[in-house]
């Protein structure tokens, strides 16, 4: 079975980040077709890039390096719930992202984004970075606005319209989960 991480790419205090991973961890767990698993970027403390040899060499120096590539190695496709800050994803996830290369490659990647503009400008960001990395992006993105998706712009409220959209977006992680499979095996 496809095995798709949802990895939540804020470490900031307070974060609105942790309710949305959590709401699309429970939307995706309804949905089936794969295997889901939440993944909080807190939970690994990576520190900012002290690798000394570049990613796509695969020699990692480091315990935490070692331990989130191995992290990243275990899935198929990966949803990207991802704040926007400064028109651009979080400095902790763009991090992260660059700790490793090839556990990464022939994947695909799935968006939820949410900011004023509803993270928009943060997911086209990253849609440039997973090409770089070998990952096949989906087009259907979950866009959360936090003036009409959450109260207070803190207390996470989505409209309920954007299940169908997290719905289509899972359908299409899977698709290319699965097809790229023989690739990755290759």
């Amino acid at each position: 079975m496809i095995k798709i991480g949802i990895i939540l790419g804020s470490t900031r205090p307070g974060r609105n980040g942790e309710a949305v991973a959590k709401w699309v961890f429970e939307l995706a767990q309804k949905h089936g077709g794969a295997e889901f698993e939440l993944v909080d970027l807190l939970d690994y403390d990576l520190p900012h890039l002290d690798e000394p040899i570049p990613a796509s060499a695969g020699r990692y120096q480091q315990e935490h390096t070692r331990r989130w590539a191995a992290k990243v190695a275990e899935f198929d496709g990966y949803v990207f719930v991802t704040p926007e800050y400064n028109h651009s994803p979080s400095g902790a996830l763009k991090n992260a992202i660059d700790f490793v290369y090839n556990e990464w490659n022939n994947k695909a990647a799935g968006f939820v984004s949410y900011g004023s503009a509803g993270g928009t400008r943060a997911v086209e960001h990253l849609r440039l970075i997973m090409g770089e990395l070998q990952v096949a992006d989906v087009r259907a993105q979950v866009a959360l606005s936090l003036s009409t998706d959450f109260q207070n712009w803190t207390v996470f409220t989505p409209g309920a319209h954007h299940e169908a959209t997290v719905n289509t977006m899972l359908d299409q992680l899977i698709a290319w989960s699965t097809a790229l499979a023989p690739v990755r095996a290759a």
